[in-house]
């Protein structure tokens, strides 16, 4: 049996979502999370965090320095040993993938 582990992923994923909150859209005063442009948080066994965003258009002027903003900042979490980003748009952004409060913040509600 190994020892027990003193951080479970679940644990984890939530400090990754925490850490994604912190990041917002340049064109809109809302978080990338709340906007519902992440589409899945995986963490594995060895801390390895893999996201699953997109971007509000393709051609998003932070297409390239979005991404990267959200792996750094998910590396600089102590316990996550390695980040990755996968960028996809399927299916594409919607506004309906906003959260209430991102709407209500936009005056969408």
């Amino acid at each position: 049996m190994g020892k027990l582990e003193d951080i479970d992923v679940n644990e984890l994923g939530e400090k990754v979502v925490k850490v994604i909150k912190t990041i917002y859209d340049p064109e809109i005063p809302v978080d990338i999370y709340e906007l519902g442009l992440i589409y899945d948080v995986f963490v594995n066994e060895d801390y390895e965090v893999k996201v699953l965003m997109t971007l509000t258009t393709p051609n998003c002027p932070v297409a390239e320095s979005l991404p990267q903003e959200v792996e750094e900042k998910i590396k600089s979490i102590d316990l996550v040993k390695d980040a990755e980003v996968e960028i996809t748009f399927d299916p594409p952004w919607s506004q309906d993938l906003m959260s209430e409060e991102a709407k209500l913040e936009l005056g969408m509600l």
